[in-house]
């Protein structure tokens, strides 16, 4: 159990999946809350006032913000680190078996039953993705040191593991190479791929092809949610242009730096776009766009169906033939919807690339340090406003946008100041000072500079349009 200001913890979902933990906590006041009481665990649900009061009661959770967590995913290739052929070996995709065999007795139990799930040695447990992207996930954590640490330790111990079988991380936030392929034969990711493949390709890619860097923080006082949960928006887009690390997708240069994003931004925008409007209070805001984002799939014996058009407020009002949803109907729903912010109890930031080697420790000394005091929050509220819309720009176009690239100039020159204060090592430091000065100062980002094997940009890309018309705002 964690402390009362901690993080809420996710548990995982039927096959695999993860959705809130549905631990009531206290809600920001809304017209939600005071329309309907949240239901009990496990209650049908019976109109959409009371499933929307369920969601504001359980997504933010209120007090100093005092833990920190993070979420690192890695793409696997065959072959050592130093292998030259590395980003164009044609081998295909990782077998799941060797990567299940890899992790050994801290392999998902949904994957193999008897597994005991062990979590890594400082506390962090081990997932697959549908790709065969392996991920780790930390513990919630009392400081940034303390963090960075316990997971630098247990990414040694994961690497080491997978070393052994011959695979290594991929330094690339998308797959440079393989066409995606769908490794997890589980219904959850059956059905996702079902329903993204009626809106394009993009869902395979977004699933099977792409890894980031996650994350946590505590959503912080009543007071300041708003202002907090606004910030880590409208910083988004610049810190996408600065981590961008995804220049090539399926064996092509794309014309975009972050080929990640643009795919999970096209895949299903309903449920990965930002918000259109950061105003009024979050809780109310995101209970409204939870209940009335479509359903992904409704979990069922067999192959779990996936019903085109019907949203999670039409089941509530009795839309769809069969029983009535239930809280934990309700929050495996929740864990369906992937937007740049996702609340689940913390904040969870979803927006940064995969990065190479140990600089997945730089964003999130970034945002540890921009958003532990409200007023350098307010400060990064000014520097960002000018860019605060121009996701689309950001993956596209990186810290070549001049617009985005003088906020962040600003934005990581105030995160440099304000690290200090939070007990870094004294490299991590170092390693933020020499990123700004060199490489953000510099407008450039990680997809700029190819890697050995990786084919240079020469003349105009070739573009894949990933987003049909680039535009500056939220995506419909």
């Amino acid at each position: 159990m964690l402390p009362d200001a901690g993080i809420v913890p996710a548990v995982p979902g039927p096959e695999g999946g993860s959705a809130p933990s549905g631990i009531p906590v206290q809600a920001g006041p809304s017209s939600t809350t005071q329309r309907a009481e949240p239901p009990a665990g496990g209650a049908e649900l019976r109109s959409r006032a009371e499933a929307e009061a369920y969601v504001a009661s359980v997504c933010f959770k209120h007090g100093p913000p005092r833990y920190l967590g993070v979420e690192l995913e890695w793409l696997l290739r065959p072959g050592g680190p130093a292998d030259p052929d590395g980003p164009t070996d044609p081998a295909g995709p990782t077998d799941l078996a060797d990567v299940l065999a890899a992790l050994g007795p801290h392999a998902p139990a949904s994957l193999v039953p008897r597994s005991p799930a062990a979590p890594l040695p400082h506390g962090s447990v081990v997932t697959v993705e549908p790709g065969g992207q392996v991920e780790l996930a930390s513990p919630p954590t009392a400081g940034l040191g303390a963090l960075l640490a316990a997971v630098e330790g247990d990414t040694a111990a994961l690497h080491a593991r997978l070393a052994v079988r011959g695979l290594t991380p991929e330094p690339r936030a998308a797959d440079p190479v393989r066409p995606a392929r769908r490794l997890l034969q589980l219904p959850r990711y059956r059905a996702m791929e079902r329903a993204f493949d009626r809106l394009g390709p993009h869902g395979r890619s977004g699933m099977c092809s792409t890894s980031a860097v996650q994350v946590a923080l505590d959503a912080g006082e009543r007071a300041d949610l708003p202002a907090r949960w606004a910030a880590l928006h409208e910083l988004g887009p610049v810190l996408v242009a600065a981590f961008a690390n995804s220049p090539l997708l399926h064996g092509r240069r794309t014309g975009w730096k972050s080929s990640r994003l643009a795919a999970w931004l096209a895949l299903d925008p309903a449920r990965t776009a930002p918000p259109v409007s950061l105003d009024g209070d979050p809780a109310l805001t995101w209970a409204e766009r939870v209940v009335g984002t479509p359903l992904l799939c409704v979990r069922s014996d067999g192959e779990w169906p996936t019903p085109e058009g019907v949203s999670f407020a039409d089941w509530v009002e009795g839309r769809l033939p069969g029983r009535r949803p239930t809280v934990a109907d309700l929050e495996y729903h929740i864990s369906t919807l992937f937007p740049p912010v996702r609340p689940r109890g913390f904040l969870e930031v979803r927006y940064v690339d995969g990065q190479q080697g140990a600089d997945w420790a730089l964003p999130v000394a970034v945002l540890a340090a921009l958003t532990a005091r409200p007023a350098v929050v307010d400060r990064v509220r000014e520097i960002c406003a000018p860019a605060r819309l121009r996701w689309t720009s950001a993956a596209r176009h990186g810290l070549e946008d001049r617009v985005l690239a003088a906020a962040a100039v600003e934005v990581f020159t105030l995160a440099c100041a304000e690290l200090p204060a939070l007990g870094p090592p004294p490299a991590l430091l170092a390693r933020l000072v020499e990123v700004t000065e060199r490489r953000v100062a510099a407008g450039r980002c990680p997809a700029d500079v190819p890697l050995p094997g990786e084919p240079a940009p020469a003349g105009p890309l070739e573009t894949l349009e990933i987003i049909p018309s680039p535009t500056e705002g939220a995506l419909p």
